[in-house]
């Protein structure tokens, strides 16, 4: 392994010129770069504590020798926030994410003696730059290097039906005209023959008035713990509607904000020390865009115990099963471990963070946000990536989170665009056939079955879409096929992931996923054309074949056929065309 830490040139680009002005080049004229220390936040370097934007890095170091039998990478402990990456003047590749290790095969591009290396980094705000060690690596060397601290943990034990679940989160406001409780247990037996078992409702609670946003106010400005938003009904309301899901076999998961309040909760009245405060002793938001709310201090014991309490009350009262909890990264870890040992003396629950710390998992959630593989997908889709972008995320999801890990999949939900208008009618469809098929728990949001392009607004009454068109009935029968395949299929709950090499791996993703002698086959182009891809036959494929043929069913075609091992290995996938097959 060789280190690259240590001194680098450094140079700004609030103006976005950089790459226009080949600043990645070979022997590029560096004059006016600083020099500075990596790794490290740039904003540690004199006159660019309060840069937010793009800034380049570059580095001169000597190879002594190169193996041409071995393969080599280079490894980025972590950037912050996305970067790009050249070396020698030739382009490596680009990562978005601040929280990741990644690397870059750069066998080609490496040579012996002097090298080049230049990082382009974009930040979004707050801290910037290269703030973990970088160094050339051989391909050998690179798990260890991914291995973090919780890799050699274990996640905690989840219920069965957590594992299997499929969620749908419901805006209330926006799932109907009325946008009541009722009107969401009216079509409970509906969302079950679609094949969801878990129901997410959103924020219930009374909607601050003061320093309100829109018309209507956030449901994530919470001005009442214990109390129910009269809009959506009555407390019997709510009980009602659990317990019809529970009829049905869905639980019911509500949304949990104690990060922050209304600005007009009782809480600041009576307890004022419970909140954060600026140097003036005056409470704060937690940043300048969350205006609507107020920030909550957990460094005070009795904050805790009172949040604990509103946990144990909604579970205990009203039954339901569990909680995602907003903005979990922003409360501390030891406090949510304390209130899952809570809740636990109640009954089995769902506990689903918003964030995508490893830790979250060790304890008090079975569930993180998945936003990395949301971005792969962005990636491959919007700007044409290859789609081995996804295996870098998932390899890198493997080496960071204890063992067992579940992870959140969604191609759209309340902080996203409608995933139509993002990544197109069939890129929506293709990206919802992968967050279904890796391994994770899948979410579906409010309308998305209708392939509904409605942007439900937080702050104002909008109503979700049904439609009932030929193109509606589309995207309903897709996601009814998908959901109740993967409600019968162990291989797509339980299975292992074993990626399939095929003729197209720069526009096809394939892979098996397999559990005891259940085989299910994912084939999806990423391409915006049509191909005409050839399998590679490896040991799982020619064990199922029998008398040299192979016997399948197609998920959404709902077929059973028999073919010659020939036929089957060649697929004709339409652009963003997919396939989901069970294999006997």
């Amino acid at each position: 392994m060789l280190e690259l830490n240590g001194e680098w040139l450094f140079k700004v680009d609030p103006e976005d010129v950089g790459l226009s002005q080949l600043w990645y080049s070979a022997n590029f004229d560096r004059t006016d770069w600083v020099s500075v220390e990596v790794p490290g936040f740039w904003e540690r370097y004199s006159n660019f504590s309060k840069h937010d934007g793009i800034a380049w890095y570059y580095k001169s170091f000597e190879m002594p020798k190169i193996d041409k039998r071995k393969k080599y990478a280079i490894f980025f402990g972590g950037v912050d926030d996305d970067c790009g990456v050249w070396l020698n003047g030739e382009f490596v590749g680009e990562h978005r994410g601040y929280s990741d290790e990644f690397y870059f095969d750069v066998t080609k591009f490496l040579k012996p003696g002097e090298n080049e290396l230049v990082v382009m980094v974009i930040d979004h705000g707050g801290p910037g730059g290269i703030y973990k060690p970088v160094a050339i690596v051989e391909y050998s060397e690179i798990s260890d290097l991914l291995k973090g601290e919780f890799y050699y943990k274990k996640a905690r034990k989840s219920e069965e039906w957590v594992k299997d679940a499929v969620i749908y989160e419901v805006f209330p406001r926006a799932f109907s005209e009325k946008g009541t409780f009722k009107e969401v247990e009216r079509e409970i037996p509906r969302l079950k023959e679609l094949g969801i078992n878990v129901i997410w409702l959103m924020p219930i609670h009374p909607i601050g008035e003061v320093k309100r946003k829109g018309t209507l106010g956030s449901p994530y400005s919470v001005k009442d713990y214990f109390k129910i938003n009269p809009e959506y009904g009555t407390e019997e309301d709510l009980k009602s509607l659990v317990r019809t899901a529970h009829e049905n076999g869905i639980k019911v998961i509500i949304d949990l904000v104690i990060n922050h309040t209304a600005w007009d909760n009782d809480l600041i009245r009576e307890h004022p020390e419970w909140y954060v405060k600026n140097n003036k002793g005056e409470i704060i938001s937690p940043n300048s865009d969350w205006v609507d709310v107020a920030d909550l201090n957990y460094d005070v014991q009795e904050l805790r115990r009172y949040m604990i309490e509103v946990m144990r009350y909604w579970v205990r009262e009203f039954d339901i099963d569990g909680y995602r909890c907003d903005v979990a990264e922003l409360v501390p870890t030891d406090f949510w471990n304390e209130a899952r040992k809570e809740l636990d003396k109640i009954k089995p629950v769902m506990m689903l963070a918003e964030g995508s710390l490893p830790e979250q998992h060790l304890e008090a959630f079975d569930l993180t946000y998945s936003w990395n593989v949301y971005d792969a997908l962005a990636r491959i889709i919007r700007k044409g990536h290859l789609p081995s972008v996804l295996d870098n995320v998932l390899e890198g999801e493997k080496y960071k989170f204890p063992r067992g890990s579940l992870r959140l999949r969604f191609n759209e939900n309340h902080d996203k665009p409608r995933a139509v208008k993002f990544f197109g009618e069939d890129g929506a469809l293709v990206s919802a056939l992968i967050v279904n098929t890796i391994p994770g728990v899948p979410l579906i949001y409010n309308g998305q079955e209708y392939g509904d392009t409605t942007n439900l607004s937080l702050f104002e009454k909008q109503v979700m879409s049904r439609d009932n068109s030929e193109r509606g009935r589309k995207f309903y029968s897709f996601y009814k096929k998908l959901f109740n395949f993967r409600k019968k299929s162990l291989a797509l709950r339980r299975g292992e992931m074993i990626k399939v090499k095929t003729s197209n791996d720069d526009k096809v993703y394939a892979f098996w996923r397999k559990y005891k002698d259940e085989t299910v086959l994912v084939v999806a182009n990423f391409s915006t054309w049509g191909v005409t891809t050839k399998l590679q036959v490896d040991e799982i494929l020619r064990k199922k074949v029998k008398n040299g043929k192979v016997k399948f069913y197609d998920v959404f075609e709902e077929k059973t056929e028999e073919v010659k091992l020939e036929e089957f290995v060649n697929f004709k996938l339409e652009p963003f065309g997919f396939k989901l097959i069970l294999i006997f």
